[in-house]
């Protein structure tokens, strides 16, 4: 639980927030719930059906989609895409990462004294696998379900190039004790409140219409700023979807990746809930009942949101304190993939990793997610390159320790592809 004293300035925010919508309070508490009823009705069927809930398709047939089920993808804001990679090649980029790790044994991850996630961004398999062309081509896809309402045209925004985040990659044992990464949200904590550009991006919800919430509307995300406080491993770029790229087999109950399949709804609460409090205890059989909520803005604390010593973290929902979500019931895990196989998960989706592995061999996967071409995405890539071919760590994660280096490194003669070069921020070769 939270221990330090949120600062009262934020009994102002919330007030600022609010004080933009006429008749906030009414309007607030009838959508509220609204929502709540909606959360009733929606949850019951996610854990009712469970990973068959999560939409699958293959990689060759995402421009054969028809419109309904590419609603039902961004709806649920989570997709399997089978079959991007071949297998062969996928596993053979599982062994070299097992090579490079043997290879370099004072390689940063954890846990300590077992590392199976690691703090590793430039090895040659993962250059390989983000300079896949497939890969690339899912990422554009996927950019490309975002849209601007007004349809005005933006500057340095092209949603069909494709641009690379580099990220690290995880091999996870068979057994129980994984519990790094409960419920959250990446991509801003406190910001997605006190960011006035983040903030856009809600702006529905925050004032009495959740349902007409878009979280593909673009326009908002191109100046949220999701690092207010420089926290490091707080990605400062805009991911249009997270997601990873799989290199074994990892079925429901094999420390495979869980999210809550439905977005806007998600999104509504999680915004929402700093606004309303119980009037009975947390623990009561009623928590659930809307008559047990009422509109509050007279404390400082968002519910979720962590204060750390460095900034804040989170969001990070809890069947304590996000009851309606009802997460132990509804963090549904993915289907069962196989090597090439990716997931991806859009970036405002709560996501969790299972605590125990069952299965028999490594689940192995590298976080790679989709991000478009914007101004502050190119201008990333940019510094991004440079470190690169510098072979240190990327701007938006902790720096190795000094003098540090690696046996296995990718290098620039890795990314052929223009396509890749171009994701990647490094200069074209000219015939």
């Amino acid at each position: 639980m939270q221990s330090t004293p949120w600062p009262e300035r934020f009994v102002d925010l919330k007030r600022q927030i609010v004080e933009a919508t006429p008749d906030y309070e009414k309007r607030l508490t009838e959508s509220w719930k609204d929502l709540l009823g909606e959360l009733n009705k929606r949850t019951a069927e996610i854990a009712q059906v469970g990973p068959d809930y999560i939409p699958q398709v293959r990689y060759e047939d995402l421009d054969k989609l028809s419109a309904e089920e590419v609603d039902v993808i961004r709806r649920k804001g989570t997709v399997v895409i089978k079959d991007v990679v071949d297998d062969s090649e996928a596993r053979a980029w599982k062994t070299a990462l097992d090579d490079f790790v043997k290879a370099n044994p004072h390689v940063q991850g954890f846990p300590e004294q077992d590392k199976q996630f690691f703090m590793l961004y430039w090895t040659r398999p993962q250059v390989q696998a983000r300079a896949h062309p497939n890969v690339l081509k899912a990422s554009a896809w996927l950019n490309k379900q975002y849209h601007v309402k007004s349809g005005k045209p933006l500057e340095g925004v092209d949603l069909n190039v494709p641009l690379v985040y580099a990220d690290r990659f995880r091999i996870r044992h068979p057994g129980p004790g994984w519990d790094r990464f409960p419920p959250h949200v990446d991509g801003g904590a406190i910001e997605r409140w006190e960011d006035e550009s983040f903030r856009k991006c809600y702006a529905e919800i925050l004032s009495g219409n959740w349902r007409a919430h878009d979280p593909y509307e673009l326009e908002g995300r191109l100046d949220a700023r999701s690092s207010l406080y420089g926290r490091p491993g707080q990605a400062t770029i805009f991911r249009s979807f997270q997601g990873w790229l799989a290199m074994s087999e990892a079925a429901p109950t094999q420390g495979t990746l869980r999210v809550f399949p439905d977005l806007v709804l998600s999104n509504a609460y999680t915004i929402l809930r700093p606004f309303f409090r119980p009037t009975v205890p947390l623990d009561s059989e009623d928590i659930l009942k809307p008559e047990n909520w009422v509109f509050d803005i007279s404390t400082p604390d968002f519910p979720g949101i962590l204060i750390l010593a460095d900034g804040f973290s989170g969001p990070r929902p809890t069947p304590e304190l996000h009851p309606h979500l009802r997460l132990e019931k509804t963090m549904t895990s993915v289907p069962k993939v196989n090597p090439g196989d990716m997931v991806f998960w859009h970036c405002d989706v709560v996501h969790s990793v299972e605590q125990e592995h069952t299965g028999q061999e490594d689940s192995a996967v590298m976080y790679i997610g989709a991000v478009p071409q914007t101004p502050m995405n190119t201008e990333y890539v940019k510094k991004q390159a440079e470190t690169f071919l510098a072979g240190i760590n990327p701007p938006d994660f902790v720096k190795d320790k000094p003098n540090t280096t690696y046996v296995g490194l990718g290098v620039d003669a890795d990314v052929k592809e223009r396509i890749a070069r171009v994701a990647m921020g490094l200069p074209i070769q000219v015939a």
